[in-house]
Formats: C-alpha cells, structure tokens, sequence
C-alpha cells in the first residue's frame, strides 16, 4: 500500500514538473540566434583585423627586399655589360668570353629575384586591399544587425 502510495505521488510530482516547464518564445530563440550571428561576424572581423595588421607590417620588409634585388640586379647587369665590352675588344679570348657568361647567368638570376619580388610585394598589397574590403563588408553587415 505505502509503494502504491510513494509511485503516485511522484506520477503527480513529475506531471505538474512537466505543466510547469517554462516555454522560450519565437522571438527570443530569433534573437539569440541573431545575437549568435553578430559573434560570429565580430569574430571574424578581429580575425580579419588581426591577418591585416600581420599583411601592413611585412610590406615595409617586401618593399625593402624589393629595392634590394632590383639593385643588384642592375648591378649585375652593368657587370654584364662591362664584361661584354671587354669580350667585344679580344672575341677570340676565351677567359672573357667565360667571365662574360658567368656574368650574363648572374644578370639573369638577380633579375628573375627582383620580379618574384616586386610580385610578391604586389601580391601583399591585393591581399590587404581584398581583407579591407571583407573587414568593411563585415563591419556593415554587423553595424545592420545591432539595434540602433
């Protein structure tokens, strides 16, 4: 009788716990996932901010490394030219013609380093410029999201 007893009670207890349940409007399930969105977006634009910063620090490095092979380059191609001026007054030499060749492979490699570098410069400022326009873009969609 006492078992018959304890069981009803808690069939009672946990009906009314049940009745009891606090019910999340629509609104309020719509508004945290909006809320949810905004984090997301604020995430990423920090993240964004944070790859930016990295990009605008490493071009002062690429614009000097730049400027670097672009100038060796052009000493090796004046290099190049003394070489062949002296290879010009004795063609039949075949030491000059040797020099002038090393010279000419050197010319060749240092001006192939100063595109890969001017590229990569240029490379770094179209990435810079695409991740302002994300950071922009991304600011905008969350300054729209946020109750004025």
């Amino acid at each position: 009788m006492k078992i018959k007893l304890i069981i009803t009670a808690l069939i009672a207890l946990l009906a009314t716990a049940n009745v009891h349940a606090q019910t999340v409007s629509k609104d309020s399930i719509n508004m945290l996932k909006q809320q949810k969105e905004a984090l997301k977006i604020a995430k990423r634009v920090n993240e964004q901010k944070l790859k930016l910063a990295d990009l605008e620090n490493s071009v002062e490095k690429k614009t000097l490394d730049m400027q670097n092979s672009a100038r060796k380059a052009q000493e090796s191609a004046n290099n190049n030219a003394k070489a062949a001026d002296k290879l010009s007054s004795n063609p039949q030499s075949e030491g000059l013609a040797n020099k002038a060749d090393n010279k000419a492979g050197d010319a060749k490699k240092d001006a192939k380093k100063a595109r890969k570098a001017e590229d990569d410069l240029n490379k770094t400022r179209d990435k810079i410029e695409k991740l302002r326009k994300k950071i922009a873009d991304d600011e905008s969609k969350l300054s729209a999201m946020r109750p004025s």
